[in-house]
């Protein structure tokens, strides 16, 4: 059940990360449905990847029917980003354990905003 209430979206930066981690688009997707699978979330259609050329980072979009979660990542500065935005309660998700192990994290930042309150 979708609740206006429940509308929140979430921000993710994982700093000091492996480079060579960061390039490797399949490490990307398994920590994306690694996510779904935790926060019971439900992916409508195929998500979307791009793998930028040479050194470059990952890409890529799940599109939900809570709404989308996605992730960049940026090799040459050590960083991948997350966003998650979900319109429902969901239970928590471990961002800094599972950043700091799948891609070697140095620091994990986690900021969840309220969405689409009245002032």
């Amino acid at each position: 059940m979708f609740r206006r209430d429940a509308l929140t979206e979430t921000f993710v930066d994982a700093d000091g990360c492996a480079p060579l981690l960061l390039r490797d688009a399949e490490r990307q997707r398994l920590l994306l449905d690694e996510i779904v699978t935790t926060l019971e979330l439900h992916v409508v259609g195929q998500p979307q990847w791009f793998k930028f050329p040479g050194e470059g980072g990952v890409t890529g979009l799940y599109l939900l029917s809570e709404s989308h979660l996605s992730i960049h990542t940026y090799p040459e500065w050590g960083l991948a980003t997350l966003n998650l935005y979900c319109c429902r309660p969901r239970p928590d998700f471990d961002w800094e354990g599972r950043l700091r192990t799948l891609l070697e994290a140095g620091s994990v930042s986690v900021r969840t905003v309220s969405r689409g309150l009245s002032p």
